[in-house]
Protein backbone atom coordinates (compact mmCIF):
# COMPACT_ATOMS: atom_id res chain seq x y z
CA UNK A 1 0.00 0.00 0.00
CA UNK A 2 1.53 3.33 -0.72
CA UNK A 3 1.56 6.20 1.43
CA UNK A 4 0.69 9.76 0.95
CA UNK A 5 4.65 11.61 0.78
CA UNK A 6 5.45 14.14 3.57
CA UNK A 7 5.66 17.23 2.35
CA UNK A 8 9.79 18.50 2.32
CA UNK A 9 10.60 22.11 2.40
CA UNK A 10 12.56 23.25 -0.47
CA UNK A 11 13.17 27.07 0.60
CA UNK A 12 13.06 28.58 3.68
CA UNK A 13 10.11 30.45 4.83
CA UNK A 14 9.24 33.88 5.02
CA UNK A 15 6.75 33.76 7.62
CA UNK A 16 7.08 32.50 11.30
CA UNK A 17 4.61 32.13 13.20
CA UNK A 18 4.93 32.08 16.89
CA UNK A 19 2.64 30.39 19.42
CA UNK A 20 2.05 30.16 22.92
CA UNK A 21 1.03 26.87 24.28
CA UNK A 22 -0.48 25.50 27.20
CA UNK A 23 2.43 23.35 28.92
CA UNK A 24 0.02 20.36 29.18
CA UNK A 25 -1.11 20.89 25.76
CA UNK A 26 -0.10 17.63 23.65
CA UNK A 27 -2.95 17.91 20.84
CA UNK A 28 -1.96 21.56 18.91
CA UNK A 29 1.53 21.09 17.98
CA UNK A 30 1.11 17.90 15.90
CA UNK A 31 -2.22 18.81 14.47
CA UNK A 32 -0.86 22.24 13.56
CA UNK A 33 1.97 21.20 11.99
CA UNK A 34 -0.35 18.86 10.36
CA UNK A 35 -2.96 20.87 9.26
CA UNK A 36 -0.21 23.97 8.01
CA UNK A 37 2.11 21.14 5.87
CA UNK A 38 0.80 22.50 2.33
CA UNK A 39 2.44 25.63 3.16
CA UNK A 40 5.77 24.00 4.38
CA UNK A 41 7.77 26.03 1.47
CA UNK A 42 6.04 30.02 3.09
CA UNK A 43 5.47 29.38 6.78
CA UNK A 44 6.85 28.06 9.86
CA UNK A 45 5.56 27.28 12.93
CA UNK A 46 7.23 27.53 16.47
CA UNK A 47 6.20 26.94 19.93
CA UNK A 48 6.36 28.05 23.45
CA UNK A 49 5.26 27.02 26.34
CA UNK A 50 4.23 28.52 29.89
CA UNK A 51 2.95 26.77 32.85
CA UNK A 52 -1.36 25.74 32.40
CA UNK A 53 -2.32 22.28 34.14
CA UNK A 54 -5.59 23.06 34.89
CA UNK A 55 -8.96 24.57 34.10
CA UNK A 56 -11.16 25.75 36.55
CA UNK A 57 -13.34 28.72 37.73
CA UNK A 58 -11.28 29.11 41.01
CA UNK A 59 -8.14 31.60 41.81
CA UNK A 60 -5.49 28.68 41.30
CA UNK A 61 -6.61 27.98 37.81
CA UNK A 62 -6.92 31.89 37.09
CA UNK A 63 -3.29 32.72 38.70
CA UNK A 64 -1.79 30.45 35.52
CA UNK A 65 -2.94 33.36 33.41
CA UNK A 66 -0.72 36.10 34.90
CA UNK A 67 0.93 38.22 32.06
CA UNK A 68 4.52 37.96 33.48
CA UNK A 69 5.14 34.05 32.48
CA UNK A 70 3.49 34.29 29.23
CA UNK A 71 5.23 37.25 27.99
CA UNK A 72 8.93 35.37 29.38
CA UNK A 73 7.72 32.63 25.91
CA UNK A 74 6.52 35.94 23.93
CA UNK A 75 10.38 37.18 24.25
CA UNK A 76 11.56 33.24 23.21
CA UNK A 77 9.20 33.03 20.00
CA UNK A 78 10.65 36.82 19.61
CA UNK A 79 14.72 35.73 19.14
CA UNK A 80 12.98 33.41 16.42
CA UNK A 81 12.04 36.85 14.74
CA UNK A 82 8.48 35.66 14.77
CA UNK A 83 6.18 37.45 11.84
CA UNK A 84 3.22 37.16 14.07
CA UNK A 85 2.36 35.71 17.95
CA UNK A 86 -0.80 33.65 18.77
CA UNK A 87 -1.57 32.85 21.88
CA UNK A 88 -3.18 29.32 20.95
CA UNK A 89 -5.33 28.93 24.10
CA UNK A 90 -9.02 29.55 24.88
CA UNK A 91 -9.42 30.94 28.16
CA UNK A 92 -10.55 34.36 27.27
CA UNK A 93 -13.84 32.40 26.33
CA UNK A 94 -14.41 32.26 29.92
CA UNK A 95 -11.90 34.53 31.31
CA UNK A 96 -13.38 37.37 29.08
CA UNK A 97 -12.53 38.33 25.74
CA UNK A 98 -10.96 41.83 27.11
CA UNK A 99 -8.19 39.56 28.49
CA UNK A 100 -7.13 38.25 24.68
CA UNK A 101 -7.60 41.97 24.29
CA UNK A 102 -5.06 43.03 26.88
CA UNK A 103 -2.41 40.20 25.86
CA UNK A 104 -2.42 40.45 22.26
CA UNK A 105 -1.58 44.46 22.76
CA UNK A 106 1.21 43.57 25.27
CA UNK A 107 2.67 41.11 22.79
CA UNK A 108 2.73 43.27 20.40
CA UNK A 109 4.35 46.21 22.34
CA UNK A 110 6.67 43.94 23.26
CA UNK A 111 7.82 41.78 20.08
CA UNK A 112 6.88 44.33 17.56
CA UNK A 113 5.05 42.01 15.65
CA UNK A 114 1.35 41.40 15.14
CA UNK A 115 -0.69 39.26 17.48
CA UNK A 116 -3.89 37.49 17.52
CA UNK A 117 -5.45 34.50 19.68
CA UNK A 118 -7.78 31.39 19.25
CA UNK A 119 -10.53 33.10 20.62
CA UNK A 120 -9.76 36.42 18.65
CA UNK A 121 -9.90 34.34 15.77
CA UNK A 122 -12.88 32.35 16.42
CA UNK A 123 -14.95 35.42 16.87
CA UNK A 124 -13.41 36.63 13.60
CA UNK A 125 -14.96 33.49 12.15
CA UNK A 126 -18.57 33.53 13.63
CA UNK A 127 -18.87 36.89 12.50
CA UNK A 128 -17.40 36.43 9.02
CA UNK A 129 -19.93 33.26 8.96
CA UNK A 130 -22.47 35.18 10.51
CA UNK A 131 -23.51 32.53 13.39
CA UNK A 132 -25.59 33.78 15.78
CA UNK A 133 -26.93 30.43 17.40
CA UNK A 134 -23.31 27.95 18.46
CA UNK A 135 -23.37 25.23 19.21
CA UNK A 136 -20.23 24.68 21.99
CA UNK A 137 -18.08 21.42 22.07
CA UNK A 138 -15.68 21.40 25.38
CA UNK A 139 -14.08 19.45 27.47
CA UNK A 140 -14.72 21.42 30.51
CA UNK A 141 -16.97 21.09 33.60
CA UNK A 142 -20.06 22.64 33.93
CA UNK A 143 -19.31 25.76 35.37
CA UNK A 144 -16.84 26.69 32.83
CA UNK A 145 -19.23 25.96 30.13
CA UNK A 146 -21.58 28.49 31.83
CA UNK A 147 -18.98 31.32 31.76
CA UNK A 148 -18.28 30.58 28.21
CA UNK A 149 -22.31 30.86 27.19
CA UNK A 150 -22.53 33.79 29.30
CA UNK A 151 -19.45 35.92 27.67
CA UNK A 152 -20.58 34.99 24.21
CA UNK A 153 -24.08 36.40 24.84
CA UNK A 154 -22.62 39.81 25.32
CA UNK A 155 -21.31 39.92 21.97
CA UNK A 156 -24.82 38.59 20.29
CA UNK A 157 -23.82 34.67 19.89
CA UNK A 158 -25.90 32.36 21.54
CA UNK A 159 -25.13 29.14 22.76
CA UNK A 160 -28.01 27.14 22.15
CA UNK A 161 -26.57 23.37 22.31
CA UNK A 162 -23.78 22.28 24.36
CA UNK A 163 -21.42 19.17 25.08
CA UNK A 164 -18.85 19.02 27.94
CA UNK A 165 -17.20 16.02 28.89
CA UNK A 166 -16.69 17.43 32.71
CA UNK A 167 -13.15 17.24 33.21
CA UNK A 168 -10.25 20.25 34.36
CA UNK A 169 -7.52 18.48 34.01
CA UNK A 170 -5.88 19.47 30.96
CA UNK A 171 -3.49 16.93 30.24
CA UNK A 172 -7.04 14.98 30.27
CA UNK A 173 -8.19 16.43 27.47
CA UNK A 174 -6.16 15.25 24.39
CA UNK A 175 -6.97 11.45 26.01
CA UNK A 176 -10.51 12.02 24.60
CA UNK A 177 -10.52 9.64 21.87
CA UNK A 178 -11.63 12.17 18.31
CA UNK A 179 -14.49 9.09 17.84
CA UNK A 180 -16.07 10.86 20.92
CA UNK A 181 -15.82 13.86 20.24
CA UNK A 182 -17.01 13.62 16.82
CA UNK A 183 -20.35 12.30 18.60
CA UNK A 184 -20.63 15.37 20.83
CA UNK A 185 -19.91 17.67 17.35
CA UNK A 186 -23.11 15.68 15.98
CA UNK A 187 -25.30 15.91 19.26
CA UNK A 188 -25.23 19.42 18.90
CA UNK A 189 -25.18 20.25 15.50
CA UNK A 190 -28.39 18.45 15.57
CA UNK A 191 -30.16 21.22 17.61
CA UNK A 192 -30.39 23.55 14.77
CA UNK A 193 -27.33 25.91 15.00
CA UNK A 194 -25.32 27.64 12.81
CA UNK A 195 -22.02 26.51 13.82
CA UNK A 196 -20.53 24.46 16.04
CA UNK A 197 -17.91 25.40 17.92
CA UNK A 198 -14.39 22.83 19.43
CA UNK A 199 -13.41 25.50 22.04
CA UNK A 200 -10.04 23.77 23.31
CA UNK A 201 -6.60 23.75 22.15
CA UNK A 202 -5.98 20.02 23.69
CA UNK A 203 -9.32 18.84 22.03
CA UNK A 204 -9.00 16.10 19.25
CA UNK A 205 -11.44 18.51 16.83
CA UNK A 206 -9.25 19.69 14.01
CA UNK A 207 -9.47 17.24 11.43
CA UNK A 208 -13.51 16.12 12.07
CA UNK A 209 -14.85 19.27 9.95
CA UNK A 210 -14.98 17.95 6.95
CA UNK A 211 -17.19 15.16 8.16
CA UNK A 212 -19.57 17.39 10.21
CA UNK A 213 -19.87 20.32 7.48
CA UNK A 214 -21.15 16.93 5.20
CA UNK A 215 -23.59 15.70 7.45
CA UNK A 216 -24.99 18.77 8.52
CA UNK A 217 -24.35 21.62 6.39
CA UNK A 218 -22.68 23.81 8.98
CA UNK A 219 -19.21 25.07 9.20
CA UNK A 220 -17.62 23.62 12.59
CA UNK A 221 -14.85 25.92 13.79
CA UNK A 222 -12.14 24.19 15.71
CA UNK A 223 -10.02 26.15 17.88
CA UNK A 224 -6.80 24.61 16.48
CA UNK A 225 -7.26 25.10 12.93
CA UNK A 226 -8.99 28.69 14.04
CA UNK A 227 -5.92 29.64 15.54
CA UNK A 228 -3.48 28.94 12.44
CA UNK A 229 -6.46 30.62 9.95
CA UNK A 230 -6.06 33.47 12.36
CA UNK A 231 -2.26 33.79 12.21
CA UNK A 232 -2.40 33.64 8.21
CA UNK A 233 -4.75 36.54 8.07
CA UNK A 234 -2.87 38.22 10.04
CA UNK A 235 -0.03 37.90 7.77
CA UNK A 236 -2.08 38.61 4.70
CA UNK A 237 -1.71 35.09 3.05
CA UNK A 238 -4.26 32.59 1.30
CA UNK A 239 -5.84 30.54 3.53
CA UNK A 240 -7.42 28.59 0.73
CA UNK A 241 -4.27 26.01 0.49
CA UNK A 242 -5.98 24.41 3.63
CA UNK A 243 -9.66 24.11 2.42
CA UNK A 244 -9.96 20.44 2.32
CA UNK A 245 -9.40 20.66 6.24
CA UNK A 246 -12.72 22.56 6.29
CA UNK A 247 -14.73 25.61 5.13
CA UNK A 248 -13.03 28.20 7.79
CA UNK A 249 -10.30 27.70 4.88
CA UNK A 250 -12.58 29.04 2.16
CA UNK A 251 -13.35 32.30 3.82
Amino acid sequence: MSETPVPIPTLIPAARIGMLVPSSNTALEPATAALAAPLVDTVGVHFSRFRVTRIALDDTSEAQFAMAPILDAVDLLADAKASVIAWNGTSASWRGFDTDAALCAEIERRAGCPATSAIVSLNEALGLFGVKRLGLVTPYTADVEAAITANYATIGVDIVAAAHADRSDNFSFAEIPPDEVLEMCRRVARQGVDAVAVVCTNMRGPFLAPQIEAEFDIPLLDSIAVTLWGTLRALDMPTSPLAPFGRLFEV
